[in-house]
């Protein structure tokens, strides 16, 4: 693929495909977490469809972030299920549970600042490379035709991501919202079935975010991934998803349409307290 052509959002699903990209359930079962005395998540419960796209929201601290560590593996949960597929994830490395089809971009943003755009992006393609150290050394077949599809893959994403003209600049350098544009490309290039999306409109302006919405619904239509994301935004909850989960001090409170959640008391109190 040359860097003069422009792809399609359409045409970057059909390169990608058979990466492992595909929808399936993530189920949340009575999960709870403490650290010493403090009760971090208590109970919690998802239940997240193929396809979907979903919110995650709550009050400074109320345990979001920490939800999305005990999914990825940075915690394993005190007590509950967590699976995908109908396959458990607890007890996995963040590794495995990234390979098994569960992948995250970052409140802070996480991208290999001194690389450039093009290779944050081909990191994450080579986590579903089949081909072994012998055939690195000797550069076999398979492995040559393996690295021209991970380049293919990860220059299709640049492209859809607006990314491409920047691809040899180093990711540090590129503005704020073109980081966080490129941190979404890189977690897609995993393939992944979920994706989880902390804050991805944090610090962006009304253009950028209006862009960003465009974006998420498109990631989702087109590639079929599940989304789920933690977004202080209102306006961005509201306008992108299906349903939305409110966590108040580590407790689910509420769960329902953007409608339903606009109107819920125990919600509106967790916002703005009592009278």
């Amino acid at each position: 693929m040359s860097s003069g052509v422009s792809i399609t959002m359409s045409d970057a699903a059909e390169v990608l495909k058979g990466s492992g990209a595909a929808g399936e359930a993530l189920e949340v079962r009575g999960v709870f977490k403490s650290f010493g005395g403090l009760k971090a998540v208590q109970d919690f419960r998802l239940s997240l469809p193929p396809a979907a796209l979903y919110g995650l929201i709550g009050p400074n601290g109320a345990g979001k972030t920490t939800c999305f560590n005990l999914l990825t593996g940075v915690y394993r949960p005190d007590q509950g299920e967590i699976t995908l597929g109908g396959k458990s994830l607890i007890g996995l490395r963040p590794s495995q549970i990234a390979f098994t089809g569960l992948a995250r971009t970052f409140q802070n943003i996480r991208l290999f600042g001194e690389l450039s755009v093009f290779e944050n992006v081909k990191l994450a393609c080579h986590l579903r490379t089949t081909h072994s150290l012998a055939g690195v050394i000797f550069r076999s077949g398979w492995q040559r035709a393996e690295e021209a599809a991970i380049r293919e893959r990860a220059r299709a994403l640049l492209q859809v991501f607006r990314l491409h003209d920047r691809m040899d600049e180093s990711a540090r350098n590129l503005p704020y919202g073109d980081q966080r544009r490129l941190e979404i490309a890189r977690a897609l290039a995993t393939g992944p079935k979920v994706l989880l999306l902390d804050e991805p409109a944090a610090g962006m302006n009304p253009q950028e975010k209006k862009d960003l919405r465009k974006l998420i619904r498109e990631v989702r239509d087109v590639f079929g991934v599940s989304i789920l994301m933690i977004e202080h935004d209102m306006g961005v909850v509201m306008d992108l998803c299906e349903r939305i989960t409110v966590l108040d001090y580590g407790v689910p409170i509420a769960e329902g349409t953007p409608h339903e959640i606009q109107k819920n008391p125990k919600v509106i109190e967790a916002y703005l307290g009592k009278e």
